[in-house]
């Protein structure tokens, strides 16, 4: 579940979700970004961020050994229907992984919207949410496992 909602996206994130799955556009897509565990700004700092280049404007670093994952529309589930019970919403990501993977440590994954990866730069890229993921990367594959990663409530 995510430890933050950028400010950009609170509210969108459902949203964005629903136009990565339906294909519209037709380029656009989520993006994992692994943020290294050296030089990461406190939470409250990149709340704020309203690009990714914002998001690494700073002291934060992109782990780029890793690499991004692109999730397009046929890796997203369908997009669920309200919890009415439980009165949330929650979107999940499937399971992911990082192939023999090396390079330095990291402690989150950054989930974002690109409207077009065919074009664009990272001020394109739009921040939705941040999680914990501490991994020390090895030499072997590292698996993010599905699940929730939003809850509007």
């Amino acid at each position: 579940m995510a430890n933050i909602v950028f400010n950009i996206a609170k509210g969108r994130v459902t949203e964005l979700y629903s136009r990565v799955k339906g294909n519209d556009p037709a380029n656009s897509a989520f993006i994992l970004v692994p943020i290294e565990t050296a030089g990461l700004e406190a939470d409250s700092v990149l709340i704020d961020a309203d690009t990714l280049t914002a998001l690494l404007a700073g002291t934060t670093n992109e782990q780029t050994t890793m690499g991004r994952k692109v999730l397009t529309d046929a890796d997203l589930a369908v997009v669920p229907a309200p919890d009415d019970t439980n009165n949330w919403y929650e979107l999940s990501l499937p399971t992911v992984t990082w192939a023999l993977a090396t390079g330095n440590p990291i402690s989150k994954i950054a989930v974002c919207y690109d409207a077009d990866t065919t074009g664009g730069t990272d001020a394109n890229i739009v921040p939705l949410t941040m999680f914990d993921f501490v991994q020390t990367p090895s030499g072997g594959d590292i698996q993010m496992t599905g699940g929730a990663f939003y809850r509007a409530a």
